[in-house]
C-alpha cells in the first residue's frame, strides 16, 4: 500500500481550472520530487494534500485514510508535516521555542494541566524542551536555541522550519521549496540533511524550482504541466521526456 495516494484530483477556482485528474503515489522511505513552470499547479497540489484546499473532486489517502475535508491541523496529525515556499516563522520568538510548537500535536497537557502548571504538565514541558533541542541539534542550529528565529541566516532559518515540522514526528515531510534563496554550499548541506532524514525512516515530498537539485536527490519525479501531470518516472527517464522538454521552452534539463 502507497503512503499518499492522490486520486484524479480536480480543483477549481471559479472558472479557473488549476488542477486536472492528478494522480500519483508516494511510497514509504521515497524521496518524491514535484516539479513545473511557474503556473503549472504544483503549490495548489501541495496544498490539496496538507488540507489547505480541499479537491473538487477525486481522493487523497493518506496511510490507507482519507484525508479529504481535513483541516491542515488534522492533516498534521495524521503524519504530514511541511514547510512554506515563503518562510513562516515566529520572528520575535526564540529559535528553541519555535521548535517547541511544532510538538504541539504530540502533547497530552489539556487546558488544565496547562493553566494549573500541575506537576505532568511540567514533566511534558521538560521533555519537550530537550526533544526541540535534539531537532535543532539534528539540522545543526543547536547553538542558536536562545537567539530570536529573526536574527537567524536566511538559510539557517529553513533549516529552523524543517526542525520545527520533524517535530511533529511525521510520516511524510512536505517541503515546499527549501532551497529557494540558498547559496550552493547551503543547497549541498540541505541536500544531505534531506538524505538524512529520508535514512531515519520519514518519506519527503519536495516542490523544487532548482531542477539539478531533484534530479539528483529524488527517486521520483512528476512533472506537472498547466495543472496536468505530463510524466512520472525515475529521473533520467523523466529528464528526457520529449514533453517534459517542451514544458521548459524547449530546453535540456539538468
Amino acid at each position: 500500500m502507497a503512503l499518499l495516494e492522490l486520486q484524479k484530483i480536480n480543483k477549481n477556482f471559479g472558472g479557473v481550472q488549476a488542477l486536472h485528474n492528478v494522480s500519483l503515489t508516494i511510497e514509504g522511505g521515497e524521496i518524491y520530487g514535484l516539479i513545473g513552470p511557474n503556473g503549472a499547479g504544483k503549490t495548489t497540489l501541495f496544498n490539496v494534500i496538507t488540507g489547505v484546499y480541499s479537491p473538487s473532486s477525486g481522493g487523497v489517502e493518506f496511510n490507507g485514510e482519507s484525508l479529504v475535508g481535513r483541516k491542515p491541523h488534522q492533516v498534521a496529525i495524521s503524519g504530514i508535516a511541511r514547510t512554506f515556499q515563503n518562510i513562516r516563522l515566529f520572528q520575535k520568538m526564540t529559535v528553541l521555542e519555535n521548535v517547541m510548537i511544532g510538538t504541539h500535536a504530540n502533547t497530552s497537557t489539556g487546558p488544565i494541566g496547562a493553566i494549573f502548571n500541575t506537576k505532568s504538565a511540567r514533566s511534558e514541558e521538560k521533555l519537550i524542551r530537550v526533544q526541540s533541542r535534539a531537532w535543532l541539534d539534528y539540522v545543526g542550529i543547536l547553538s542558536q536555541a536562545d537567539n530570536l528565529a529573526k536574527n537567524l541566516s536566511y538559510g539557517d532559518q529553513r533549516r529552523l522550519e524543517i526542525a520545527r515540522a520533524l517535530a511533529m514526528k511525521p510520516k511524510l515531510l512536505a517541503l515546499d521549496e527549501p532551497a529557494a534563496g540558498m547559496n550552493a554550499t547551503e543547497t549541498d548541506e540541505l541536500k544531505l540533511l534531506i538524505r538524512r532524514i529520508r535514512s531515519d525512516g520519514v518519506s519527503i515530498l519536495l516542490i523544487e524550482h532548482d531542477v539539478k537539485l531533484i534530479m539528483n536527490l529524488c527517486d521520483r519525479v512528476a512533472v506537472l504541466d498547466y495543472g496536468q501531470k505530463i510524466a512520472e518516472d525515475v529521473p533520467n527517464l523523466v529528464r528526457r521526456d520529449p514533453n517534459v522538454i517542451q514544458a521548459y521552452l524547449g530546453g535540456e534539463l539538468p
